[in-house]
């Protein structure tokens, strides 16, 4: 609720504003404690030989890009736990799972450290 309560503001924005608008608002955007906020790339719909693929035959968006992270979950003692990822790195996620965020025609995803599931190297 929180979260949704924090870009109430956007809807007041003229059209023709809101692409550099939102953009600024994500990158001021930190998400809070073992969080994790993440953009999901979409799999390709053509074949290398440039065959459109029905979409029965493309896998769904399993990978992602981590735009930002919160700071860390507290153990009970209060010691914070360094995040496992960082901004900027591609990420293998659950096919379920995540808290949708969607502005304008781009969908963002929350999730927790503990279940992004690795860290994609190129």
């Amino acid at each position: 609720m929180s979260l949704l309560r924090s870009f109430a503001h956007v809807a007041s924005i003229p059209s023709h504003s809101f692409g550099r608008f939102f953009t600024a608002t994500i990158k001021r955007f930190r998400p809070l404690g073992d969080r994790v906020l993440v953009e999901k790339v979409e799999p390709k719909k053509k074949s290398v030989g440039g065959i459109l693929l029905p979409d029965s035959a493309v896998p769904r968006a399993n990978e992602g890009k981590v735009l930002e992270v919160g700071a860390g979950a507290r153990t009970r003692d209060g010691q914070v736990v360094p995040m496992n990822v960082k901004p900027g790195d591609r990420v293998l996620l659950p096919e379920f799972g995540g808290l949708g965020v969607k502005f304008g025609d781009k969908e963002y995803f929350l999730y927790r450290d503990e279940d992004i599931l690795g860290i994609l190297i190129e």
